[in-house]
């Protein structure tokens, strides 16, 4: 089974960095997850089920972890003991959240509308957006140890990919 006092980095063999390789994270999720499965241990003992169980979740929550930016960022930033996930720190710069406000109100006038390729627009300048703060997180993380910055980027991230997928929700819902 596998050592649950190891961090996600470490439960993988990658190293504890933002800039992931995220092909050899998914080989050394397949093979940890194949060898935890809870399928290969069904003639185990009650024990041995259980302990397949929890293995198997622990390697799924890593794997989720280290897979999306967001998650990847704030895990790291908890490593270092900061919290960049609590939901009662809001505060954005004025000007991030004006503009992210602009978007939203343009989101809903183009759906209102069923205007498809001004939301496919949309949608391709935030995710521009957001590719740019993951290459500044890496930056930021990896390389500067910038540890308050970093966490402020994670916060528009996660505002950035949020907005993202409320953009796809509405393009779904024009194409219906």
């Amino acid at each position: 089974m596998i050592d649950f006092s190891l961090n996600y980095f470490e439960l993988f063999g990658v190293p504890a960095r933002y800039g992931v390789d995220v092909e050899v994270l998914e080989r050394a999720y397949r093979a940890l997850q194949n060898e935890v499965h809870p399928d290969r241990h069904a003639v185990g003992t009650d024990a041995d089920r259980r302990l397949a169980l929890q293995s198997s979740a622990r390697v799924n929550e890593a794997y989720r972890a280290l897979k999306h930016p967001v998650l990847r960022a704030q895990y790291l930033l908890s490593l270092r003991g900061i919290d960049a996930g609590d939901e009662t720190d809001t505060a954005l710069p004025f000007d991030f959240l004006e503009r992210q406000l602009e978007r939203r109100e343009a989101v809903a006038e183009a759906a209102q509308v069923a205007d498809e390729r001004a939301l496919a627009i949309m949608l391709d300048a935030v995710r521009g957006e957001a590719r740019l703060r993951e290459q500044e997180l890496e930056r930021l993380l990896d390389h500067e140890s910038a540890w308050d910055e970093a966490r402020q980027r994670v916060r528009e991230l996660k505002f950035l990919t949020k907005l993202a997928d409320d953009i796809d929700v509405a393009i779904t819902a024009t194409e219906a």
